[in-house]
């Protein structure tokens, strides 16, 4: 009882109450005692339990008829008890509206325990901040929280927004939001994000920013928003329910009417028959199980720290059939180091001035590339020395550096600059300089391949992509390394955004009819192909703005080897989902030609009905269970 709603127990009361009263009716009526009683009487005695369980459904049924949207189950059930009073069918009225709310309760609580696993994700939002003030700590709403407060995060507590450590030491258990079990060490100038939970230190943080731009609020955000994105196979139960009702209650009318006409009489026994028409044509097992469903297979996701945006997107990554991988940062760390300086010999350069070049020119620069060889320089950068920059995506960038035309990029950028130069052959990233017209040299920028990758790609064959691509802006030679460590299908190299958006439209022609292509990247650079692809999946870098934003669904903690198991999640959503389907119509219909020829009784049609919608929530339910096959 305490797992359930307040609701629900009053529902579980009512069915309580009404299994006695009824089964007090029913043994009386059985053993004779109510033989001498008017039938108008016998009429009152069943019709105490049925209203004591059945008065939710009547008054459900009737708002709707005066909202002019009278064809749902409720009127379906209540059209079908009263033509059973009607007809004599005392008991079997009752009972049919007593199981019809025994599924009733069941399908909420089965509902309940899907909408659990979701919940479990709604619990990492923060109840207060303690933020420091002028007359001490404080404890907050964290919407009343600004950028650039100082906040204290003390041990066990749930980190209310995202900052920068400016105080202590700590472990961050992530769970919440990875799936991850091992906690995260988070130490001066480390960032942490909210929703997380604060470990045995007392920290100490700067607000980076506000609580509606926070991690946790945008996830929130997601998870709410998940169940409006439906899949076309749920569009299409809603779209079959809302025809699927009128039509069976027309024809249950005329299955009442047009026989007694045509034969003469005998009405009793057609109404009998329509009113077991109507009760085993009811669509409940079909608009409960299939979202119920898909709701269990998005919590399922959720468990192991990957967020699907709509149950569309559940039913799309089950379709993948060819996967695409933007290189720098989702087949490889991106933690771009130095590991050659190369001068060119006509260049009379040392090593250390063609660094010095080098890192001047990218000094202005934020990218990856341009971190690492400024890192690798590792002194104080002479920024009166550098004038006007222009860096240009997917070749590089050009300062004046001491009043001279400095370029440091690719083979593009020397084609433009007109210098002739020595292309090398080293593996890794090559990145040429140019100083005044003049070949200097090369600097060569390592990246090491993410570990575990190749066991993910292994994986993803095995549960059913065909091909893998790679496509990177890097040069073809250290994309073939990398291509050839992992055993990539297919690699395209040196591509300028734009030729990667190209590129997926390519891959989409060439794709198998029903077969779907699924992009991922890191969610920052690659926005447009996230879009453009049937599936993106973004590299959440636990809770990158970006990420969330563009991709449909986010790895949390980066881990690629979690996309095989929402492919098997999502497999097994919708063979669950379709199994639920075939099999609730099947025996609707079976039941209905039965009914209509006056070989089943509403027993069977309460079995048709309840007994079917709670095997398919039975059957959608095992979609919740985590790392399902």
């Amino acid at each position: 009882m305490s797992n359930l709603t307040k609701k629900q127990k009053q529902s579980l009361r009512e069915i309580i109450i009404t299994v006695v009263l009824f089964a007090a009716v029913f043994a009386c009526d059985k053993a004779g005692v109510l033989d001498d009683f008017p039938a108008w009487a016998k009429l009152g005695l069943y019709v105490i339990p049925y209203l004591v369980t059945g008065h939710s459904v009547l008054k459900k049924a009737i708002t709707n008829i005066l909202h002019g949207n009278a064809f749902d189950e409720s009127f379906l059930m209540m059209v079908a008890t009263i033509a059973a009073f009607a007809i004599g069918e005392f008991p079997e009225a009752t009972a049919v509206m007593l199981f019809y709310q025994i599924g009733e309760l069941f399908q909420s609580y089965a509902v309940g325990r899907s909408r659990a696993s979701i919940a479990e994700m709604m619990s990492i939002a923060p109840e207060y901040a303690n933020l420091e003030t002028e007359n001490g700590t404080v404890e907050t709403d964290p919407e009343d929280v600004n950028v650039g407060d100082i906040i204290l995060i003390k041990a066990g507590e749930r980190i209310p927004l995202d900052g920068v450590v400016i105080e202590g030491e700590t472990f961050v258990d992530t769970a919440a939001l990875t799936g991850e079990s091992v906690p995260r060490r988070a130490a001066v100038g480390d960032q942490v994000i909210s929703g997380c939970v604060n470990g045995d230190g007392i920290i100490r943080v700067r607000v980076t920013k506000a609580y509606v731009d926070s991690t946790v609020s945008k996830i929130l955000e997601l998870v709410e928003n998940a169940s409006t994105k439906k899949a076309k196979l749920e569009n299409f139960i809603t779209r079959f329910a809302r025809y699927y009702t009128p039509v069976v209650t027309i024809g249950a009318v005329l299955l009442a009417v047009i026989p007694p006409l045509v034969t003469g009489g005998d009405w009793a026994n057609w109404i009998h028959r329509a009113c077991i028409f109507l009760i085993v044509s009811c669509p409940c097992a079909l608009v409960i199980s299939v979202p119920l469903g898909f709701f269990g297979g998005i919590g399922a996701a959720s468990k192991i720290g990957v967020l699907v945006k709509g149950s569309n997107y559940l039913e799309a990554i089950s379709e993948v059939s060819t996967i695409v991988f933007d290189k720098t940062g989702t087949l490889t760390k991106g933690e771009f180091k130095v590991s050659k300086i190369l001068p060119a010999e006509a260049s009379g350069m040392s090593e250390d001035r063609l660094l010095e070049l080098a890192a001047h020119g990218e000094s202005l620069s934020n990218h990856p590339i341009a971190q690492s060889i400024t890192s690798a320089y590792g002194k104080a950068i002479s920024k009166e020395k550098v004038g006007a920059a222009k860096e240009t995506a997917g070749h590089g960038v050009r300062v004046l550096y001491e009043g001279k035309d400095l370029g440091i990029g690719n083979d593009k950028l020397m084609a433009e600059m007109g210098v002739e130069y020595a292309p090398s052959k080293e593996n890794g990233t090559v990145v040429y300089v140019a100083y005044d017209g003049v070949y200097c040299g090369c600097i060569v920028i390592s990246d090491e391949i993410k570990s575990r990758v190749k066991e993910a790609l292994t994986d993803m064959k095995s549960v059913g992509i065909k091909k893998t691509v790679m496509l990177t802006g890097d040069r073809a030679e250290a994309a073939q390394v990398v291509s050839a460590a992992l055993g990539i299908d297919e690699t395209h190299a040196e591509l300028l955004p734009a030729g990667k958006v190209e590129k997926i439209e390519e891959l989409l022609n060439k794709q198998e009819s029903g077969g779907r292509l699924a992009f991922v990247g890191d969610g920052i650079n690659d926005a447009p192909v996230l879009m453009r692809a049937d599936v993106g999946i973004a590299m959440g870098s636990l809770g990158s703005d970006a990420a969330i934003e563009a991709a449909d669904i986010v790895l949390m903690d980066d881990d690629i080897g979690k996309i095989a198991s929402v492919v098997r999640i999502a497999g097994k959503t919708m063979r669950i989902v379709r199994e639920n389907i075939v099999f609730a119509l099947a025996v609707k219909f079976l039941v209905i030609i039965l009914g209509a020829l006056g070989l089943a009784n509403m027993w069977e049609a309460v079995f048709g009905d309840v007994g079917v919608t709670v095997l398919a929530i039975l059957n959608s339910m095992r979609t919740l269970r985590k790392g399902v096959r």
